[in-house]
């Protein structure tokens, strides 16, 4: 059974650019505001934020009291000092932009791409232009339009900007609908490929965790003890490379049973073993003959690939499915790494 909780993936939210440039709004609770529920008595102190706005700024993790997040809008409000990351207000309506796109399938209903590290799924703060959006209404022109809202047309979910693969977007209101109802249901294919340091602990496995906003830095996602959403990853070592009893680098296969905002860099990272190359939870070097092969291959982001995609087609039942290799500089990698 899917939990309320569960029923959106934050890869439908958020963009790795989202906070960039945005505002902490601070609060302190006054008595008589205390067991108000939150969203109410903060609208009562952030009068410029309707609650809608408020309620939908938790539930994606930005809002914190005393340094904690806190997730639950409905929750009664307690007296202590809140920040609330309000991102900056983008453009509603993206304009089309000839940009080559790599498409795997289409039709009037949706379109599957295969996505290039570098291209942030829809336009944000510090990504305006050049976004799959932008491509997409090029593409698509007048059949996409509005889909799904103005500012983020046909997107049902989302890669990091600097993750590779397979996407689909909807280009009908009734297959944005079916898609999005996949999606929170967790009835879709989903299996990246990570390039990790060392390799994580036992070779396969199920990570389930909390996954939320740090709060340390809000523009981080992070393992919580409370709060967040759960995150569940299944994991398997496709290959090991270096050293048997202690490898320097793996090749992992890694399938999503959800979907959270930088869900297997987190998860990886926390198994001790981060994406190679992950500017944002890379903590610690690799070997020095895996930093050489990452500089030999021209690797400039996280290996992290979406190589596989699979659902139902929500218009004709059709089974589909994608699986693209990995792009250059992460197979030139793979390959240097095999030689270890």
């Amino acid at each position: 059974m899917t939990r309320a909780e569960d029923r959106v993936d934050d890869d439908v939210l958020d963009d790795d650019a989202s906070d960039e440039g945005g505002e902490v709004l601070t609060a302190v609770l006054p008595p008589d505001l205390v067991g108000q529920r939150l969203d109410k008595a903060l609208a009562a102190l952030l009068p410029d934020l309707s609650r809608a706005r408020l309620q939908a700024l938790i539930a994606g993790g930005r809002l914190s009291m005393d340094g904690q997040p806190v997730a639950d809008a409905s929750r009664k409000a307690r007296a202590g000092t809140y920040a609330l990351l309000v991102p900056p207000p983008i453009p509603a309506d993206p304009e089309p932009e000839a940009i080559p796109l790599v498409v795997l399938y289409e039709d009037e209903h949706l379109i599957v791409v295969d996505k290039a590290a570098g291209m942030a799924a829809h336009p944000a703060p510090g990504s305006l232009t050049g976004t799959l959006v932008n491509a997409l209404l090029h593409h698509c022109g007048d059949s996409l339009s509005g889909v799904g809202g103005v500012a983020r047309p046909g997107i049902v979910h989302r890669l990091d900007k600097d993750t590779s693969g397979v996407m689909v977007a909807a280009k009908s209101d009734a297959a944005h609908k079916g898609l999005s109802a996949l999606f929170s249901t967790h009835d879709i294919d989903r299996l990246y490929i990570a390039l990790t340091r060392g390799a994580p602990s036992p070779p396969s496995g199920t990570i389930t965790t909390r996954l939320g906003r740090s709060p340390g830095d809000r523009k981080k996602m992070a393992v919580l003890r409370s709060g967040g959403r759960e995150a569940i990853t299944h994991y398997r070592v496709e290959a090991a490379f270096g050293p048997r009893d202690k490898p320097l680098a793996a090749r992992v296969a890694c399938r999503l049973e959800t979907g959270r905002t930088h869900q297997i860099r987190v998860h990886m990272a926390s198994k001790g073993s981060p994406c190679l190359g992950d500017p944002v939870y890379g903590a610690g070097q690799p070997a020095t003959a895996v930093r050489e092969a990452i500089q030999a291959a021209g690797l400039k982001r996280q290996a992290l690939h979406a190589a596989v995609l699979g659902f139902v087609h929500p218009i004709t039942g059709e089974t589909l499915r994608f699986e693209t290799p990995l792009p250059s500089e992460m197979a030139a990698l793979q390959k240097a790494l095999e030689a270890l």
